[in-house]
């Protein structure tokens, strides 16, 4: 069993900057792609943000420049930096990953979710 816990989320102001954080433990022997994706209420859940294996980033156009994604294999962890945050970018945000286990199954695991709200 693979669990995903996400930390960092929080109340910013306009402007500021949060830092998320997301670490894997459980049955894990390798891990793929890594990422954040984020939901805002009303809305479909959205990808930010992935990071391949090799520590190939790629991002929503919406948080191009402001956001950067990176990644410890060593620690299987994932973080987000974001910067200039802006009142649009708050959501819940989850840690995703597709993570290979012990037995060579590949599977696509998520996090709980971490509310990040950008208001003055």
């Amino acid at each position: 069993q693979v669990r995903l816990v996400e930390s960092g989320g929080g109340l910013v102001q306009p402007g500021g900057s949060l830092r998320l954080s997301c670490a894997a433990s459980g049955s894990v022997f390798s891990i793929n792609d890594m990422g954040w994706y984020r939901q805002a209420p009303g809305k479909q859940r959205e990808l930010v943000a992935v990071i391949t294996s090799g520590g190939s980033p790629n991002y929503a156009d919406s948080v191009k420049g402001r956001f950067t994604i990176s990644r410890d294999n060593a620690k299987n962890t994932v973080c987000l930096q974001m910067n200039s945050l802006k009142p649009e970018d708050t959501a819940v945000y989850y840690c995703n990953a597709e993570v290979v286990d012990f037995f060579g199954r590949r599977m696509n695991s998520w996090g709980q979710g971490t509310q990040v709200t950008v208001s003055s």
